[in-house]
């Protein structure tokens, strides 16, 4: 009988005893689940700071409005027309603003969204009559430069890729490979164009005559547009121009395709005097950002001529 207590009393303890275990790995776990939320919230916090104006002012001409557009230009992604011509509204609507500040970090993208929020700007621009200025980042190539000459000035740093005028279309030819695996496609059309550019296809001289008019007929739009943006301020010829090629900022400087060097402080200081800002655009927290950067590294990488 005394056995018996004896393993009852040692079953209890050790009930007792996991029990407590249990408890202090719940609550170890409930306060680095706790510490976790409270450093996460206060990263978020410093990174989600749209910074001025701090005091909420409502006092006219004490800071400027900020637009930050990055990534590539696509639809459906955060640089597109849908997402970005709302901000701008807001921005250029803001009545005590004193002008507005548009930081671009992109490697360009769609020349249609491209060019439906360059007009965006031109037409906001003129109705609200307000100075816009364009700082570059890393990059400004291609749809990016296409939506920046669109603003009075452009300001880049002395390394940011600049320029990239012209239209490119990448495509994959897979003859070969079906000829070696044995398979053989069958496509039916109605119209003898219907399938141009068909990667299972040899290339036809034709197909490449119509999609080089094509390009032809965008890259016109693109250098319009260019000529009318930076209008006596090129300094350098077509040929150089408007090759599809990409200078670094110093370089864009020097042939007029920007107008100075300059970081985001030191361009608001210098054309609005001031370094109070109000910045649109959602929530920037440093996901966001982190996010928008990884995305304009990530698609340079593909898309840096495009």
């Amino acid at each position: 009988m005394q056995e018996i207590e004896n393993k009852d009393a040692i079953s209890l303890m050790m009930s007792d005893l996991l029990k407590e275990k249990r408890a202090e790995r719940r609550w170890r776990n409930i306060r680095f689940i706790a510490w976790f939320l409270l450093i996460a919230y206060i990263v978020m916090s410093v990174f989600s700071y749209t910074g001025h104006p701090t005091l909420g002012t409502t006092e006219q001409n004490k800071y400027i409005a900020l637009v930050r557009l990055t990534g590539m230009i696509s639809p459906e992604r955060e640089f597109s027309a849908d997402e970005v011509i709302p901000i701008l509204q807001d921005a250029f609507s803001d009545k005590y603003a004193k002008g507005l500040i548009i930081d671009i970090n992109s490697p360009g993208g769609t020349p249609v969204q491209a060019g439906i929020i360059h007009d965006a700007i031109l037409t906001l621009k003129k109705k609200y009559n307000k100075k816009v200025i364009i700082v570059g980042e890393d990059l400004l190539t291609s749809g990016a430069y296409f939506v920046a000459v669109a603003g009075d000035k452009i300001y880049v740093n002395a390394s940011t890729i600049t320029g990239s005028i012209g239209v490119i279309m990448k495509g994959f030819g897979f003859v070969d490979v079906m000829k070696k695996i044995g398979i053989e496609r069958r496509v039916y059309i109605s119209g003898n164009d219907k399938n141009r550019l068909d990667p299972f296809l040899p290339e036809n001289p034709n197909d490449i005559k119509k999609i080089q008019t094509v390009m032809n007929g965008i890259r016109q739009n693109f250098i319009a547009a260019v000529l009318e943006g930076r209008k006596g301020k090129l300094k350098s010829n077509a040929d150089i121009l408007f090759n599809g090629d990409f200078w670094s900022g110093q370089a864009a400087v020097d042939i007029g395709l920007a107008d100075g060097i300059g970081n985001l402080m030191d361009v608001m200081n210098k054309e609005f005097h001031t370094t109070e800002y109000k910045e649109y655009g959602g929530t920037s927290t440093f996901f966001r950002r982190l996010n928008g950067q990884f995305n304009s590294l990530f698609d340079s990488f593909f898309y840096l001529s495009g």
